[in-house]
C-alpha cells in the first residue's frame, strides 16, 4: 500500500483510491451521492483532504454489513460540520443500525429455509409460495405468485366509426 507522506494533506482520486482499495469509479459514485466531498483544482482535478480516507473506509465498513447508501449518507450528514466519524460514531450508528440488520438476517434465514420448497415448483406457481409470499400473507385471498389482483378492466361503450 503506497504511503502518502504527513505533509502531504490533500490526495488525487488516484490516491485515494490506491489507499482506500476503492475503486475510483466507486469514489466518484460516493461524491456524486454526497458521502464524500473534494475540491477542483485550477486544472479542474479533485483533491480530497486527507480524512476522506477515514469516511471511506466508514462507508465501506457499513456496505459490507449491508446498510444502504442512503442511510450511510443520512449518518454521515448528521456528525458535527460534517466531520469525519471516530470511533465512538462507529460504536453509536452500528448500535442503531443492529436491529435492521437482524430483521434482514432473520428474512434471509427464513429464505434459506424455504429455498427447497420453491426448488420442486420451478415456476413459482404454488399455492402458497414462500418466496414470493412470505409467510403466506396472501394466501386466504389469492393464490399461486401474483401478488396483486388484478383490477377489472373498465368497461367500455359502443365503438366509435372514425373520421
Amino acid at each position: 500500500m503506497p504511503q502518502i507522506p504527513e505533509k502531504i494533506h490533500e490526495l488525487s482520486v488516484g490516491q485515494l483510491a490506491a489507499r482506500s482499495g476503492a475503486a475510483v469509479s466507486a469514489l466518484h459514485f460516493y461524491e456524486s451521492k454526497g458521502l464524500i466531498s473534494s475540491r477542483r483544482t485550477p486544472g479542474n482535478q479533485r483533491r480530497f483532504s486527507r480524512d476522506t480516507l477515514r469516511r471511506v473506509a466508514f462507508i465501506r465498513a457499513a456496505q459490507r454489513v449491508g446498510i444502504p447508501l442512503a442511510t450511510i449518507r443520512e449518518a454521515l450528514a448528521r456528525l458535527p460540520e460534517e466531520r469525519t466519524p471516530t470511533r465512538d460514531d462507529w460504536a453509536r450508528l452500528s448500535e442503531a443500525w443492529r436491529a435492521e440488520l437482524d430483521e434482514r438476517i432473520q428474512q434471509l434465514n427464513r429464505l434459506r429455509d424455504h429455498l427447497t420448497d420453491c426448488i420442486g415448483c420451478g415456476c413459482l406457481s404454488l399455492d402458497t409460495c414462500v418466496l414470493s409470499n412470505p409467510d403466506d400473507v396472501f394466501g386466504d385471498r389469492l393464490t399461486g405468485s401474483r401478488l396483486m389482483a388484478e383490477k377489472p378492466r373498465p368497461t367500455r361503450g359502443p365503438a366509435r366509426p372514425r373520421s
